[in-house]
């Protein structure tokens, strides 16, 4: 036995430790505690918002192409590569359009989700 008696306590915080907020807040997370529930709710709702912003943008944009055809009821008897222009539009056109648009709404939903996990992650 050593005459020097134990080494001096230490005192350990975790808010001292790098990491610190990374564990916390996934804990919070997978707890479901009031703040990790927050966060969690934040994260639906801006994945909501967005669903909602590209679903009004491709009402807008395909639906205004009837409007305009009945509006202007000359413009749906040309033909362009010997198909009326409303089914050009409507029929083939209309299918690009979507897919860009659901590529967009995949790529900005997928950063919303990266954003939540960079803040879990921190």
């Amino acid at each position: 036995m050593s005459s020097d008696g134990p080494p001096p306590r230490q005192r350990v915080v975790l808010a001292q430790r790098r990491g610190a907020r990374m564990v916390r807040t996934r804990v919070e997370v997978q707890q479901q505690t009031q703040i990790g529930d927050a966060m969690v709710r934040g994260l639906v709702r801006a994945q909501l918002g967005l669903a909602l912003r590209f679903a009004l943008v491709a009402v807008c944009v395909l639906g205004a192409l009837p409007v305009l055809f009945a509006v202007v009821p000359s413009l749906a008897e040309v033909t362009v590569l010997g198909m009326r222009l409303p089914w050009l539009l409507l029929g083939i056109v209309g299918y690009p359009v979507l897919l860009g648009i659901a590529w967009l709404y995949v790529r900005l939903a997928e950063r919303n989700e990266q954003d939540f996990t960079d803040l879990t992650d921190d």
